[in-house]
């Protein structure tokens, strides 16, 4: 992703800065600083990566929906093991960011010893960008499959009321001398959180992202979420977002079909599930064998032959590790709007601000 395309001007906010003001908000708020320090870590994971539209930038929606009493900041996830290879958590409606880590930890750990480790959550909320769960687990040295369910903002394909969410798909593996695979993307054409992002900014939008509330093509981003979110590839897109209920919601015992509550609607609980599996990558092969061979294939994805006005080829994953080492350099980019909007939340539990050059 490059960098925000806007007319306000553009501040470079330091990542550890930011992680530390991240932090101190959520404890302001009753968050644990145990939790705290997993959830300021993933959302700066989001902005380093350039997922603008799932990071620190969360902050205050998350923080109404605690002042609103839909999202318990204290909760303890409870774990039940019921298989060797497989665990349930109950999220007990605390952030879908400390049951997720919990979650992948708990598969990493089962993978470790028996190859395969599978947990099922329920009751839980949003957990920013899928791929911070792909990256803890290859940073375990393990392959992983990370799914999550969400609010309805997608039609099924033939239908016109939202019904499905734009869950993300995401799904990694660990290599040798070369960058990992990391893929994380939405079923739809465009993840929703970008629609936020582009009303936040005053931006418009591609008018392929999304139909408005009387089903007409939009580039205005709050029309559109008066509307419904376009699948990717049609039928495609929507089988996927099927796909996501159905492992994510139906399996765990949390909401489906439709009844994820979204994260601005204040009437209850989000009620998400996700489904985490890690998995051992030298089952079949050598380790050594496994790493050569995922160094073997990016070496082939990104020196193929490219078609016409294509300079690069980029490995899944490899531009938002790109962005990763550029804004640790460079600072992340927040416009002065996103900087007084987190200020607010500041002021509101007498934290100290964000501060900018």
């Amino acid at each position: 992703m490059s960098e925000p395309t806007t007319t306000q001007k553009i501040h470079h906010i330091n990542p550890s800065a930011l992680e530390t003001f991240v932090h101190q908000i959520l404890v302001a708020n009753n968050v644990p600083p145990s939790h705290a320090t997993i959830i300021a870590s993933c959302l700066v994971q989001a902005d380093l990566r350039g997922v603008d539209t799932h990071g620190s930038n969360r902050i205050p929606s998350y923080m109404q929906r605690i002042r609103q009493k839909v999202l318990d900041p204290a909760a303890e996830p409870e774990l039940t093991q019921t298989t060797p290879i497989a665990a349930s958590i109950d999220g007990k409606n605390t952030f879908g960011f400390v049951s997720a880590h919990m979650g992948m930890q708990r598969a990493i750990e089962m993978a470790r010893e028996f190859g395969l480790g599978l947990v099922s959550v329920k009751h839980s909320n949003h957990f920013g960008m899928s791929a911070w769960l792909v990256q803890q687990a290859i940073d375990a040295g393990m392959m992983s499959l990370v799914f999550t369910n969400s609010s309805p903002a997608l039609p099924v394909w033939g239908g016109r009321e939202k019904l499905m969410g734009v869950s993300p798909i995401a799904c990694g593996a660990p290599a040798g001398r070369e960058r990992p695979f990391i893929l994380d993307m939405a079923p739809s054409v465009a993840a929703r959180g970008k629609i936020y992002k582009a009303l936040r900014r005053g931006e418009k939008i591609p008018t392929d992202w999304a139909l408005d509330g009387e089903g007409n093509v939009t580039d205005d981003p709050a029309r559109a979420l008066e509307g419904v979110m376009l699948p990717m590839g049609g039928p495609k897109g929507s089988a996927l977002a099927v796909m996501m209920d159905v492992f994510s919601g139906v399996f765990s015992g949390s909401a489906f079909a439709g009844h994820v509550t979204g994260p601005y609607d204040p009437s209850k609980p989000a009620d998400v599930g996700h489904f985490l599996m890690a998995i051992k990558p030298d089952l079949f092969v050598s380790l050594e064998d496994f790493k050569e061979r995922m160094d073997y294939l990016y070496q082939r994805v990104v020196g193929c032959e490219k078609m016409g006005g294509v300079e690069r080829i980029y490995y899944p994953g490899e531009i938002e590790q790109i962005n990763r080492e550029k804004r640790l350099q460079e600072g992340i980019p927040f416009t002065e709007a996103e900087i007084e909007s987190l200020n607010k939340e500041a002021d509101m539990v007498g934290a100290a601000r964000l501060k900018v050059d």
